[in-house]
C-alpha cells in the first residue's frame, strides 16, 4: 500500500479550481513518443487505443513484449524534456484561465520523474503546481477540493481517470481532451456527463460557459 500523496504544498484561493492532466492534454505525448520509438528502432501503430501490443520492432514488424513497453516508457519519461512540447494553444489558454481560477497539474506519471517534468513545464511558462502520482485521480481531487463551494473542473484524455473523478467528485465539470487526433478518433466515447473537446479553444469555451452558470 502506497502512502497518500502529499498535498501540503498546494495553496488554493476562493476561486474555481481547474485540474489538468499533462500527457496528451498539456504536453504532447503520443507524437513525441512515436518519434522517440523510431529513434530506438520501434514504432507505435495506430491500430487500437492502447500501447501494449501496438509497439512493434521496425525490422521484424513484430510487437514488443509488454515488459519492453514498460522499459521504453520509463526511458521516455526520463528523457521527456528532450522530446515533449506543449499542446497547441495551451500556454496562452491556461494563462488566460489563471486570471479566473486556480490551476493544478495532476499527472499519472511515476513521481521519480517529477523533477524533469517540473523543469520542462517551467521552460514553457507553465508554472502551475504539479502533482505526480500513480494513484487513482478521483480520491486525489476529492481531497484537493474538499467541501469548497466553488466550481471544479477536471481535464484528462483517459476515460478511467474521468470516471474516477466523476465517482469521487460528482459536481465536477469533466472534459475529455486528447491532443493527437489520430488516436483521439479511436478513443472510447466518454458517455453522458463528460464534455468532449478537440482543442484548447474548445476547452476554454466549455469552462467559461460553466463558470457563468
Amino acid at each position: 500500500m502506497t502512502d497518500a500523496l502529499d498535498l501540503n504544498h498546494i495553496r488554493l484561493t476562493d476561486r474555481p479550481l481547474i485540474v489538468c492532466d499533462i500527457d496528451e492534454v498539456v504536453l504532447e505525448f503520443l507524437t513525441p513518443f512515436c518519434n522517440f520509438l523510431r529513434s530506438c528502432g520501434r514504432d507505435l501503430l495506430p491500430r487500437s487505443f492502447r500501447l501494449n501490443g501496438n509497439i512493434v520492432d521496425l525490422d521484424t514488424g513484430l510487437p514488443v513484449e509488454d515488459a519492453m513497453t514498460s522499459e521504453l516508457l520509463e526511458t521516455f519519461f526520463r528523457l521527456q524534456d528532450q522530446w515533449q512540447t506543449p499542446a497547441d494553444r495551451v500556454v496562452d489558454t491556461l494563462a488566460a484561465l489563471s486570471t479566473e481560477a486556480d490551476i493544478i497539474f495532476l499527472t499519472a506519471m511515476p513521481p521519480r520523474h517529477s523533477g524533469v517534468r517540473r523543469a520542462l513545464l517551467d521552460r514553457h511558462d507553465l508554472h502551475y503546481p504539479l502533482l505526480a502520482s500513480e494513484e487513482p485521480k478521483g480520491p486525489i481531487i476529492k481531497r484537493l477540493h474538499d467541501a469548497r463551494d466553488v466550481p471544479l473542473v477536471f481535464i484528462d484524455d483517459i476515460l478511467r481517470n474521468l470516471q474516477s473523478v466523476q465517482t469521487h467528485a460528482p459536481g465536477c465539470l469533466l472534459i475529455n481532451l486528447m491532443a493527437n487526433a489520430q488516436f483521439r478518433a479511436m478513443a472510447p466515447d466518454p458517455g453522458d456527463g463528460i464534455a468532449k473537446a478537440d482543442c484548447w479553444t474548445d476547452v476554454a469555451a466549455i469552462i467559461r460557459a460553466h463558470f457563468l452558470r
